[in-house]
């Protein structure tokens, strides 16, 4: 087999460092093919063993991540995100300054605990959303949200792969690894850096796009509800102390044969909790402080009122973000080969048979009335309401239905919210398991991604599309180039020549070259490739300087999470370039003073929270 020969190999393991990050400057190769390359070179080349080659893939590092991203698929599918996301924009309508504020904090500290680019992700819709609610550029808070996002990196141990990567070489050194909030207290600092420069004069520089812009076609349920004119209102009412309803199941009540009220959903107090019941059945009992969410012609209101003591209720917007996620609404066409074709809705039996309601019929483009008892056409359009479940298992009957017309909220539908309060218990024990040391932090995260699939907060194929390969790949690929500078002795040139370069400096010197080294590589290629590279030599400093360790590891960590400058560093940032319609000089405007920002906090607090 072809071999290097042992005196080139250090030579050889730059060579196919600089060729590796050429590649990924250059944007025009998937970075894990990069990584996959890097392998074959190191094994081909004679410089690692086959083994020594592929063990990147079974590093604990990497197993760790692939786990965490399916905690944060968890905190993803429990709606955790998507509900902060909405409660910020429900309380920050009033001030920029606010909402700036929140959507920080909100994006960095759920990053802190979850992947950063499904913060960014889940975060996009819902500021463009709020952006047009409230009349700002959209451009002027996704880039404050993203740079907190990245910031989140110098808060916790899990925030990002780079921090792993450098624990575990300080572990694999002989060293105490990191801790979850080792180095929070710096974070913290930076991110209030960060807050007060978009404030006072970030905002002053972030570009101003134009108003955001509805980004989806699809028209809001209440469209629906009034193209197919409709005459119910939607409303929640309650069961009154003094109603004649309690105790009467929902066959027995009346309530559609003489009011024309239709129940959508319902929610009752059992065993101390409000439990909502989106698919009503005739069988349910009704109890006093029911909320029903109801569909009733405008000139019944009084009459259920005084009689029947159904009183106007106004739900929490918590109960109301619950049932927009569980209650939902579609346009579907009867098929010309449909069952249904030749009977009218009373007589199919719809609810009976599909668990949804009919609230309208539209045939040549004219709503039907009456449209209960009209016999039913090919190409005949429904507006049908009911559970999102029941909806989605209407769209598997292609042969009696078409979907002709989905509304916009069913994008934001959480399919598990009901186990929110599981997925945050499972998070809390992840993060309190890490805190206090009760296990190793890839076993804590392991538990937690059982105890998801156990409690169906996701499903096990839900775990396994939530990994995203690609990044293993390249952490897995990358990793043993570590190993290859150390075997080769390619890391002690490295450190022998920073060493000549800085003379006799103080290691405060080196400090400044380390950050400057992996603030370049970080905004050229990707965080974790400069990590697996600067995390050895930033040790191996230390060691022939004779100095802790633990200053030049933080500082590289902190650097490794700088990628302030270009848009293509980290997927962050790439993710909002187009929704924010931002050119490349704006993050050369706005990310310059950042990264400044984070060398100073590198060179004044690292050494005084890790002494030398």
């Amino acid at each position: 087999m072809f071999s290097i020969p042992h005196a080139w190999h250090a030579h050889y393991v730059f060579l196919v460092i600089g060729l590796a990050a050429l590649l990924m400057a250059s944007n025009r190769v998937r970075y894990d093919m990069i990584a996959i390359t890097v392998v074959l070179a190191l094994m081909l080349g004679g410089v690692l063993s086959v083994q020594a080659s592929l063990a990147g893939f079974g590093n604990p590092v990497v197993v760790l991540i692939g786990a965490l991203l399916i905690v944060g698929e968890m905190l993803d599918r429990t709606g955790v995100a998507r509900f902060v996301g909405d409660w910020i924009g429900r309380h920050s309508h009033s001030s920029t300054n606010k909402l700036l504020i929140m959507l920080m904090l909100a994006s960095a500290i759920l990053s802190a605990v979850m992947s950063s680019t499904a913060v960014v992700a889940i975060f996009i819709p819902i500021v463009m959303r709020i952006a047009k609610q409230t009349g700002n550029s959209a451009s002027q808070l996704l880039l404050p949200m993203s740079y907190a996002a990245l910031v989140s990196g110098m808060l916790t141990l899990i925030a990002t792969p780079p921090n792993l990567v450098i624990s575990g070489e300080l572990g694999a050194q002989g060293y105490e690894p990191l801790r979850f909030f080792t180095f929070t207290l710096p974070g913290v600092v930076v991110l209030g850096g960060l807050m007060l420069y978009m404030l006072l004069v970030g905002r002053k520089w972030l570009p101003n796009n134009g108003k955001a812009e509805h980004q989806s076609a699809q028209r809001s349920i209440k469209a629906l509800w009034d193209d197919y004119r409709v005459n119910r209102e939607l409303i929640y009412l309650r069961i009154d102390e003094a109603s004649p309803l309690h105790g009467k199941t929902i066959a027995q009540s009346g309530l559609y044969n003489s009011y024309g009220l239709r129940i959508l959903d319902l929610s009752q107090r059992v065993r101390g909790w409000r439990e909502l019941k989106a698919g009503v059945s005739p069988d349910i009992v009704l109890h006093a402080g029911d909320v029903l969410h109801v569909a009733i012609p405008p000139e019944q209101l009084a009459p259920v009122e005084s009689q029947l003591r159904l009183m106007p209720f106004h739900p929490s917007q918590l109960e109301t973000q619950y049932r927009s996620w569980e209650f939902g609404a579609e346009s579907v066409l009867i098929h010309p080969e449909s069952k249904l074709i030749g009977k009218s809705v009373r007589e199919a039996k719809f609810r009976d048979h599909y668990g949804l309601d009919v609230f309208g019929v539209r045939r040549n483009r004219q709503s039907l009335d009456d449209y209960q008892n009209q016999k039913l056409q090919a190409s005949d359009c429904l507006l049908v309401t009911g559970p999102w479940a029941k909806i989605m298992q209407l769209q598997q009957q292609n042969h009696d239905f078409v979907v002709l017309e989905t509304p916009a909220e069913a994008a934001d539908v959480v399919p598990a919210f009901r186990r929110m309060p599981v997925a945050l218990a499972i998070t809390t024990f992840m993060v309190l398991s890490s805190v206090f040391n009760w296990m190793p932090l890839v076993a804590a995260v392991l538990i937690a991604v059982i105890a998801a699939v156990i409690t169906r907060c996701l499903t096990a194929a839900d775990a396994y599309r939530a990994i995203h390969w690609q990044s293993l790949v390249l952490l897995a690929g990358m990793l043993p180039l570590a190993d290859a500078l150390q075997q080769t002795g390619g890391t002690d040139i490295i450190v022998s020549s920073m060493i000549g370069s800085a003379g006799d400096a103080s290691p405060q010197t080196l400090l400044v070259l380390l950050f400057a080294i992996t603030a370049l590589l970080t905004n050229i290629l990707s965080n974790t490739a400069s990590a697996v590279l600067m995390a050895p030599i930033a040790i191996s400093v230390a060691q022939q300087l004779g100095v802790s360790p633990y200053p030049l590891a933080m500082t590289v960590l902190f650097a490794a999470s700088a990628a302030f400058m270009t848009p293509i560093a980290s997927p962050i940032i790439t993710l909002i370039v187009e929704p924010g319609k931002y050119r490349f000089v704006d993050f050369i405007k706005l990310g310059s003073p950042m990264l400044l920002w984070v060398f100073a906090c590198c060179y004044f607090l690292i050494p005084f929270f890790f002494p030398w």
